[in-house]
């Protein structure tokens, strides 16, 4: 039995659902909306390199190291993005959050806090994760910040990392958030989906 078994979860009318080839109409527009493929400190896949890109998030599925899940509106099945946990190791209870876009329209709505509430909630509660991780380009500060919303904390730099897109080399800034921190950021998840907005 693999750590990460297929699940779908649901709240706040947004579902995460295993990715599959049956997505790739879906994760196309979703690209399309901003065009997202034209920054280049993200993993977004360009229009005609969907299918592969799919295909590659299978393979590493299949391999044991990432599960990638399909974003998609709950009411109206559109699929606004994907994201993934990867880098996982189950021998110390281990897995990252990554490989995360969404779609241009709903980017600073709940949709980003929700599916980390839920990737967080079944990774701690349900896996039995002791750590959750982050890594991110050193020139996303948008992640950035957005990671360091979630009570995650900053680890550190690993210096001349991976290659971009573009064929630069970024440096990656590297997050984490322990078991023992799980109960106090959920408390403030919950808080910042609950307000009023």
């Amino acid at each position: 039995m693999a750590f990460v078994e297929p699940v779908v979860l649901r709240d706040r009318g947004v579902r995460l659902e295993p990715l599959g080839l049956a997505h790739e109409a879906g994760l196309r527009a979703a690209a399309a909306d901003g065009e997202l493929w034209k920054l280049r400190i993200t993993s977004v896949p360009e229009p005609d390199q969907t299918g592969a890109y799919i295909e590659a998030a299978l393979k590493m599925r299949a391999e044991g190291h990432r599960f990638p899940f399909a974003v998609v509106n709950d009411a109206t099945g559109e699929v606004l993005g994907s994201t993934s946990y990867h880098d996982i190791v189950p021998a110390i209870q281990r897995v990252e959050i990554g490989w995360t876009w969404y779609r241009q329209s709903v980017q600073r709505s709940h949709v980003n806090t929700t599916c980390k509430l839920m990737l967080l909630t079944h990774a701690f509660d349900t896996l039995g994760c002791a750590v959750v991780g982050w890594r991110t380009d050193n020139y996303n500060f948008a992640s950035q910040k957005a990671i360091e919303r979630l009570g995650a904390k900053k680890d550190g730099v690993i210096r001349h990392h991976a290659v971009r897109r573009d064929g630069t080399v970024r440096d990656t800034v590297m997050y984490s958030m322990t078991a023992g921190e799980w109960p106090e950021a959920r408390a403030q998840l919950l808080y910042l989906l609950n307000k009023p907005r």
